[in-house]
Parts: C-alpha cells; structure tokens; sequence
C-alpha cells in the first residue's frame, strides 16, 4: 500500500489503508490538522529531522480507566501525597523535560522543537495537558497528552525520582474516571504500562471507540483548578 503526501488541504487519507502504521507524510503541525488527525486515530511520529510523519497503528495500546492497575506501595503514596500533584501548571517544563530527558532505550528523541512548539500551542488552546509530580517545591516528574470527548491520548511522560510519573498518571486515571472517560491511548505497546492495565485492540476496534469518545463534548480549557466532584 502507499504512503499519502499530504497537501495544504486539511485532509488525511483513511487509517485503514496505513501500511504498517505509516499512513502519510508531509503536511505541518498546525492546530487544525493535528485536531483532525487524532479525531481518526493518527498522531505524528518523526523518524528523523526531515520528514514529518503520521501513524495509524495496526496495533492500538490502550488503558480503561477503571481497569487500571496499580501496586499497594504506589497507592499510599498517592493517599499520603507524597507527592504534590497538579494539573496544567507547569506544560512547557514538563514537555521539555519529556524532550530532554535521558533514556538508555532509545537513541534521542522524536520530540522535536517543532513538535513541541506545536503541543504548547495546542494547550494554549486548551487541548493539550500535562499531570506534573511535584516534591519540595520541584517538578520530579509528569505526562502530558490531548483530551478530546471522552479520549485521552497520553503522549509521553518523564521522572526524576522514583514513582514520580506513575503517580501523575495514577492521578490522572482517577480524574478521568471520576469524569467518565472511554479510555487513555498509549498508542504504542510497554510493559511498563502492560503492568498497569493497558490491553492491545485492533485499529479497527480503537476506531470505532473513538468516534464514539467523540460523540461528547471536549472538556476544553485549563484543568488547573479541576476536582474529582467535577
């Protein structure tokens, strides 16, 4: 099958015809396509500096929020509040530190300054946010990712202390649930996040929770002051 060379026109060929989970290339990271790419299930995923490239995955790597898993250890933390956790108040840090951040797996990042740029602009916007770990005053750790309808797609996560990202998503998960949420992409298979719940679906499958996710209202704006009785 093809890889689309995306034009100017907002417009992305059908996911299904992804081959191995390229669907296109080309195009820009402007508010507007990026909303459109993840309402039908693809995201961008740079290989290199050159080439701006769109996944649809054959494989989707998804957590239900009420099927989550965590450890006794990693829920006193939580009820203790080990750490102080917050939303939306620090996303340019955290996504920094996501681009930044050393990982013996992998060989540099796919965070580019252009992607990055471009999520920040998204949670001005009031789509994208970050969960951030806070110990003593210092940022040690958080996620951030873009909420439409009822669907979280989580982007990427960092920690400087132990546990510190697993709390934020410990609480985000809670949140989420507390607002009835479908479920939260992970896009890509871990086993880090295999532990904690997250179940493979066919693309398939994950489009047609999708649209359904979609079918409510986005919870659009900061979600610096939320609560659970939200």
């Amino acid at each position: 099958m093809p890889v689309f060379e995306l034009s100017q026109n907002l417009v992305f060929p059908n996911p299904d015809l992804a081959e191995e989970g390229l669907i296109a290339i080309g195009g820009d990271l402007q508010p507007e396509r990026l909303l459109l790419a993840y309402e039908q299930g693809i995201f961008p995923w740079p290989i290199d500096d050159e080439n701006l490239l769109w996944w649809s995955p054959d494989i989707r790597f998804i957590i239900h929020p009420h099927q989550f898993k965590t450890t006794k250890t990693l829920r006193s933390l939580y009820r203790k509040k080990f750490f102080d956790v917050k939303f939306d108040t620090a996303f340019e840090e955290v996504i920094r530190k996501c681009q930044t951040i050393y990982r013996p797996e992998q060989e540099g990042t796919w965070i580019t300054n252009e992607i990055a740029d471009a999520y920040i602009n998204l949670h001005k916007l009031g789509f994208a946010h970050s969960v951030e770990s806070w110990y003593k005053g210092k940022l040690v750790g958080g996620l951030y990712g873009i909420s439409l309808g009822k669907a979280f797609f989580g982007e990427s996560m960092f920690h400087l202390m132990s546990d510190a990202s697993k709390i934020a998503l410990y609480a985000l998960v809670e949140q989420l649930s507390a607002w009835d949420f479908d479920f939260i992409d992970a896009q890509l298979h871990t086993e880090h996040l295999s532990r904690m719940g997250a179940t493979e679906v066919l693309r398939t499958d994950f489009l047609e929770m999708l649209a359904i996710a979609l079918r409510y209202p986005t919870k659009r704006g900061s979600w610096e002051n939320i609560t659970k009785l939200k």
